[in-house]
């Protein structure tokens, strides 16, 4: 997994529980990474990630696919499944497939952009800004 990709999966960690903390009540500890890797679909997604790193991209679709069924807790955790999903897509001439994947993603996490690297990308570039003007 790149440290892009594992800075990832860290920030989900502390998005699933929150930071702020309420004045009265007791502050709750982020999730580990031990406790994280426990969840299914996060597991799902950790995999998807470090597939789609190595290449393997139908491995990759496959376990992002799992991840998204299994309900990921984090919003951007399910935006950042199905922009992989969409980028196997596009470079698998699937280009409607890619419009609704980066659609998801978007509906997901209604913050989700490309880094400026990624929309740069002639494969999935022209479909992404289509979709997220």
């Amino acid at each position: 997994m790149n440290l892009r990709h594992l800075a990832l999966a860290m920030t989900a960690i502390g998005g699933l529980h929150g930071c702020a903390v309420a004045p009265g009540t007791a502050a709750v500890a982020p999730a580990g990474l031990s406790e994280l890797m426990e969840r299914p679909a996060e597991r799902a997604l950790v995999e998807g990630i470090r597939a789609y790193d190595e290449g393997q991209y139908v491995q990759a679709e496959a376990a992002l696919r799992r991840a998204l069924a299994g309900g990921l807790a984090s919003a951007r955790d399910r935006a950042t499944a199905h922009k992989l999903v969409a980028f196997v897509a596009c470079t698998s001439a699937r280009p409607a497939e890619c419009e609704a994947s980066f659609r998801a993603a978007r509906a997901a996490d209604p913050s989700f952009v490309l880094s400026r690297s990624e929309a740069g990308h002639p494969l999935w570039g022209p479909v992404y800004r289509r979709v997220v003007p």
